[in-house]
Formats: C-alpha cells, structure tokens, sequence
C-alpha cells in the first residue's frame, strides 16, 4: 500500500494528466468539424499577408491619419453623438418597458400555476410559451431590417432608428432576463408565492436582489451594442453618427471616419464607466 500511494503524488507531480488523451480526442473532433466550414466560409488568412494586398490595407489605413479637427466637422461630430446616444438610450427604454412586462410572464419560478395543480396551469404554460414565441420573432429579424421599414414609414431620421431598437433589442432583453431570472436563486420567490404573494412581489423581493448586478451589467452593455448598431443603421438614413460616417466613407474623408471611430472608442468606456458604477452601487 505504502509503495503503491507514493507512486500515485509522483505520477501527478511529473504533469501525467489521465484526461489529457480524451481532451486531445475533443480537440482533433472539433478541428475536424470546423475545417469544413472555415472552407465554406472561405476562410484565407495568408490572403491578408499577400504583398498586393498588404499595399491596399497600408494605403486604406494610411488614410485614416490625421483625424479631422476642423471647427465645421467637431460641430457636426458633437451634434451626431447626441443624436447617436439619444437613439440609443430611447431605443433601449422602449426595449426595456417591452421586454420586463415579457420577463416576468416568461419568468417560471414567477408562474403561481406551478405552485400546485391547479386550473389555471395550461393557461400558464400557454401564455409562457407565447410570450416565448413572441420574444423569438422580435429578435430574430435584425434592427437594420426594421430601420429600412420605419425609414420608409417615417422618413430620414433617428424616429425610425429608436423603434428599430427598440423592436429588436425588447425581444433580446427579454429573452436574456428570462434566462437570469430563473437561473438564480428562486426559493426566495417560490416561498412568497406559497405564502400568497403576487408575481410582482416575489420578483421584487424574490428574485431580483440576487440577480440585479446581472440584470444591469447586461442592460448596459446592450446599450453599448445599441450605439454600435445605430452605425449599421445610419447607412439607412436613421440617422446619428452612422450617418455621417456614411457621408464621409462615400466621400473617401478616411480622416472624418477616424474621428466618428475615436468618438464610437470613448462612448464605448463611458459604457464601461457606467456598467462598473452600477454594479459597485448594486453590491
């Protein structure tokens, strides 16, 4: 016993890892899998390093430097930032008022029909699967396919930019409320529903105390990607600095398009700012 226990802490002190051929089996099992779609997807790294093309991305970048600082275009810059960040944060909440309301009837551990067998039960499975279906369809169609729409309704401008948002990021922010709510800790909401608590009760003092640093880094952080979108969605005329970065690549300015760039970087901090506040605040 005594020889056969030492050669056990020698084994696993020169690194002999028993699960390392099985780790090895998945490695090589996923290469195999997604060789064939990198040809699919025509994946060709040692494109970029080809001399030709290494000339075009230098000439492209080099274009980028200086910034453009003229008094005209920061004014422009100022007034397009505002505008980024209203359709962002009006976007997110309409989002939010659209997809809390889905959330919660989403929710399961928020469901007073599965306490017991009572009647009301297939109702409830009923009304959450459709607010399932619901949330599914409002995220699976992108927020540039909604701006086309809205732009055509409404005309030029960030309108049609805040309901594309709004739309689209309702059913994402539902969806993922959804799935942090009933991942954490749910006998808290459980046993105020048995004692005869409503659903908004259970959620207040339940379930959101344990989830509400989740809740808001990820509310942030789609604002963050909802200042990112409205760059796609400016090119079709909704508006914000994704407008005038559409000017500004059609008229080959690559020093306007580092600028906005510049802007997206600093707006993408004060995310960060904001989303490190929040979550120290919710500690």
């Amino acid at each position: 016993m005594t020889a056969m226990s030492s050669v056990a802490p020698d084994a696993a002190a020169l690194g002999h890892d028993p699960a390392a051929r099985r780790r090895l089996g998945n490695a090589l099992l996923v290469l195999v899998l997604l060789w064939p779609l990198l040809q699919l997807a025509e994946f060709r790294p040692a494109a970029l390093f080809e001399a030709g093309n290494l000339a075009v991305m230098t000439g492209f970048l080099a274009g980028f430097m200086p910034p453009e600082r003229s008094p005209e275009f920061l004014g422009m810059l100022l007034k397009a930032t505002l505008e980024t960040l209203a359709i962002a944060t009006a976007g997110i909440t309409l989002a939010l008022l659209l997809a809390a309301p889905l959330a919660v009837i989403a929710t399961r551990a928020l469901s007073v029909s599965r306490i017991g067998n009572g009647p009301g039960r297939h109702r409830g499975m009923a009304l959450r699967g459709a607010c399932r279906v619901l949330m599914t369809i409002l995220r699976a169609i992108p927020e540039i396919v909604w701006a086309l729409m809205f732009v055509r309704v409404l005309g030029l401008g960030p309108a049609a930019g805040v309901l594309a948002l709004a739309i689209t990021y309702g059913g994402m922010l539902g969806k993922v409320y959804t799935e942090i709510l009933e991942s954490t800790d749910t006998r808290p909401a459980r046993a105020l529903l048995e004692s005869g608590s409503g659903r908004l009760a259970a959620l207040v003092y339940g379930l959101i105390p344990n989830a509400a640093q989740e809740l808001t880094s990820y509310t942030v952080y789609r604002w963050e990607c909802a200042v990112r979108a409205s760059v796609i969605m400016g090119f079709v005329g909704a508006g914000g600095l994704g407008q005038l970065m559409d000017q500004s690549m059609k008229m080959l300015n690559g020093g306007e398009a580092s600028s906005i760039l510049l802007v997206f970087l600093l707006l993408v901090l004060l995310a960060d700012a904001i989303s490190a506040g929040l979550r120290k605040a919710l500690a």
